[in-house]
């Protein structure tokens, strides 16, 4: 299973249907979060994700990017976690998050391990890497890409039969790409295994113009989740801040042939209506999504 579940997707501030930015990620029984903006933990407990968080990977820090750090983590100590926790991202990231999470008047039950990154960087997790990519905003800032391990190719029972190797330990070696050998005869892997399966990756790109590296980390990706602060007709704002219209995501998506776009990080204006931006990004990337809050979507195991 690869779930994501949106838990914020409002730019800049809440509103009533939105809340500030962050995306859950769950796999391999592993829980870990994009962004954590304020009243992250009371969305998670709406949207049924659970609290079991191994990793934050923060895109940069304005406050509605990682301010909602700083009470779940105090919730999580009040529930009596154990586990350490991982903070990840661009500078300032082990100066700020120092000096604010382990502010007040009793320590955290739990260690908290923060890690200061650079683009290039990459995360191992179990069966899969998370790495950070360049992106273009007015502060210091990162896009993550997670990509699972490619899979082992299938294993054709019937194959294996016909070349004589008998059901049960054989098959298994032949299975983890070693050869065997039956009546003195050696059986290759590639006879009765397909070549590795790409497992699947998802990106998501923070807040950030365009970007060349943006499309790099995408390239072939399952999932883009890609800011998508403003529509066509506020282009020079688009400029000023340094985020992307609803078309520039599409283009990305477009140049990286991603399976799926989804938008986020919606200015208030689009806050009950973001039909704009669906068409927009929709002229450059057909089936193009504005992401709410509470989505949730299933990634499946490509072919």
């Amino acid at each position: 299973m690869l779930r994501l579940t949106f838990l914020g997707t409002s730019a800049a501030a809440p509103t009533l249907q939105r809340g500030l930015t962050s995306l859950a990620l769950r796999r391999a029984g592993e829980l870990i979060l994009f962004d954590c903006g304020e009243g992250t933990q009371r969305q998670m407990i709406r949207y049924g994700t659970g609290f079991d968080v191994a990793a934050i990977f923060f895109s940069h820090f304005h406050a509605d990017h990682w301010l909602g750090a700083i009470g779940f983590l105090r919730t999580l100590s009040m529930l009596g976690r154990k586990d350490p926790m991982l903070l990840y991202g661009p500078r300032p990231a082990r100066r700020l998050l120092s000096s604010m999470i382990f502010a007040g008047t009793e320590a955290l039950s739990f260690e908290v391990d923060i890690r200061e990154v650079q683009a290039g960087a990459e995360v191992r997790r179990d069966g899969a890497v998370v790495r950070a990519f360049a992106t273009d905003h007015r502060t210091p800032s990162l896009g993550w890409a997670l990509r699972e391990d490619p899979r082992p190719g299938r294993f054709h029972p019937d194959r294996a039969r016909a070349l004589g190797v008998p059901e049960g330990p054989l098959w298994g070696e032949l299975q983890r790409g070693r050869a065997v050998t039956v009546a003195g005869r050696a059986v290759e892997p590639g006879a009765v295994v397909d070549a590795a399966r790409r497992g699947r990756t998802v990106v998501v790109s923070g807040d950030t113009r365009p970007a060349a590296a943006t499309a790099e980390a995408a390239r072939g990706a399952d999932v883009l989740v890609h800011d998508s602060t403003f529509g066509d007709e506020e282009q020079a704002r688009a400029l000023e801040t340094y985020h992307s219209t609803a078309r520039e995501a599409g283009r990305v998506a477009r140049e990286a042939g991603v399976g799926r776009l989804l938008l986020t990080h919606l200015s208030a204006r689009y806050d009950t209506d973001p039909s704009p931006l669906v068409r927009q990004a929709g002229e450059e990337f057909p089936g193009a999504q504005v992401a709410h809050d509470g989505l949730s979507l299933e990634v499946p195991l490509p072919d």
